[in-house]
Order: C-alpha cells, then structure tokens, then sequence
C-alpha cells in the first residue's frame, strides 16, 4: 500500500506544513531538489486500504537503524511497542516497562522514519485508571516522542479512554483480543474469541470504533472471529496471529527477522536468520582479534 496520489473527494491533498519545519536545511544539489518529498503514510491513509481492499504491512521498531530500513523498505506503519520490555530491556513480560523507557526509543523510531506512521504503545498503568490519565499519557508521546499515535489495550470498557483521547487530538489505535498487558487475568497466552466467545470480540471492536479509535488490532484470535470483527467495524484492522482477513498484519522485528532465539509462536514467519548471521560475525571478529588479524595494515593509521 503507498499514499494515494490520486484526488480523494472525502479530503483535499496534503499541503506542507504551514508554520515550518524547523531549522531551514542546506540547499540541496540541483540534482537533487528535482525529487519529489517522499508522503507521510497517514491514518486516512490506512482507511483508504480498507475501503480500496488493499494490504498494509507493520513492524516493530525500538530505535534509529531498524526504523530508517524498514521506512526505506516500503513497510507503512512502525509500532514502538511495550514489547520492548522483552525485546529491548531483557524482562520476562510487557509489563515493567515504563513511560520513561520507551519515549526515548520512540523519539528514534520518530526522527528516523520519513516516510512510516509511527504508532507507539501506552504501557501497562499508563491509561488505566482514568480516561484523563490516558490523555495525559497520549499528550506525552505526541509531545516528548513525537509519535503520531498511540495504541491501548482492552475491550470496551475503554471506549470513554479512547473518546477522550480523539477529543484531544490523540489518533488511537485500539487493541482487542489477546492483550499481554492482561495475561495474568487471562490465564496466560491463551487465544481470545474462540466459539461464543467471539460476539464479546465483535462488541469490543465496534464500541472502541464507534469511539474513534482509526484502527483496530487483534492478536490470538481464531480467523474466523477476525473475519467476523474486519466486517463489523468501517476501520482497518490489523491482525497478529489472526488469519489474512485483516487490512494489514504486525510481527515484532526480531522475531520476523530471527535475531531472537527460542520457540516461535505459531503466527510467526521468519524471513531471515540474523542471529546465526550476526553471530558468525561475532565470532570471526574475535578470531581475528585473538589471532593478531585484525587490525591489519589496511586498518592502521
């Protein structure tokens, strides 16, 4: 999916920014100012694949590198996620990372991606206890991350959260079916949705929609339910371990990319192998650095 050039008669084209972009930069070579700017991907941008029946693609990303490639290999959306927590600072679950923690990774992603909508996550004990607390927390990766949105987890009981969050300027991404921030009231990972489980799926879906939630992600939930929910509710959906039915579809990097080790879950496809890859590199650098190699003659001042 790319930004549509095409005129859209539901919203007149993007205009650059009126009140500037910061420091004016160095002028380009004539070679270069020829070329066109690059569109931001926009939220009504992921609308417009749900009306168009076209796909969209969302990764992972916690800091500079991996946003600028995977900006630069065409994926729309970047999620800094509280996956974090596992992938980034090494604990168990979601659950100890804080604000603090990831605004920082976020301002990376953000800075870094010219071209991918940069979702980030509000982490567990962020937006729970009020919808005011959930703008607050919005406000904050808008303002400190410069995220252009933020993505909660829970049903519809946080369709006034999400209510006030819009009301504030805040795009929210909601986020239904299994949610790790809940796997000790869940039971654990378990799949969400299953038989009559699914209206409970349905239900939550239209109400955070309804709320103005601009997307709805859906993780562990059977392809059947996830069928169910993307034709229930007018926004894109996303899905994670939910069938192809959805409008776009999220991995974690690491685990796409098999830098991390261990089982995979079952919804997981894994394009490269970076863990042996970096690890050979790894290895041959200290056998080189052991062996007197390197630094060579070509390496020396």
């Amino acid at each position: 999916m790319a930004p549509s050039s095409s005129p859209d008669a539901s919203m007149s084209a993007e205009v650059p920014a009126p009140y500037g972009n910061g420091p004016a930069a160095a002028a380009a070579p004539s070679s270069e100012s020829t070329k066109k700017a690059v569109p931001r991907i926009r939220t009504h941008h992921l609308q417009q694949a749900k009306v168009k029946g076209e796909r969209f693609a969302m990764l992972t990303a916690y800091e500079q590198y991996t946003a600028e490639i995977f900006d630069q290999a065409g994926i729309e959306v970047l999620l800094v996620g509280d996956s974090a927590s596992n992938n980034v600072f090494g604990n168990e679950t979601s659950l100890p990372v804080t604000v603090d923690e990831l605004l920082p990774l976020c301002r990376a992603v953000a800075r870094s991606a010219k071209r991918a909508l940069v979702v980030a996550d509000l982490p567990f004990g962020s937006y729970e206890v009020s919808p005011q607390q959930g703008v607050a927390t919005g406000v904050r990766f808008l303002k400190e991350g410069l995220a252009h949105a933020v993505k909660i987890e829970g049903g519809k009981f946080y369709a006034e959260t999400v209510r006030a969050m819009v009301q504030a300027g805040i795009p929210v991404m909601a986020h239904i079916g299994f949610t790790p921030q809940s796997e000790h009231s869940l039971g654990g990972y378990r799949v969400q949705g299953r038989g009559d489980d699914a209206q409970r799926l349905i239900d939550d879906a239209v109400a955070l929609a309804d709320a103005g939630a601009f997307c709805v992600l859906m993780e562990m939930v059977p392809a059947e339910t996830a069928a169910a929910v993307d034709a229930a509710v007018q926004v894109p959906t996303i899905g994670i371990g939910a069938g192809n039915v959805t409008t776009g579809q999220v991995l974690v990097w690491q685990d796409m990319a098999g830098l991390r080790g261990g089982k995979m879950a079952k919804f997981v496809k894994q394009y490269a192998d970076l863990r042996t890859t970096l690890g050979d590199a790894a290895k041959a650098y200290g056998d080189d650095v052991r062996s007197g190699h390197f630094p060579g003659p070509e390496h020396s001042f």
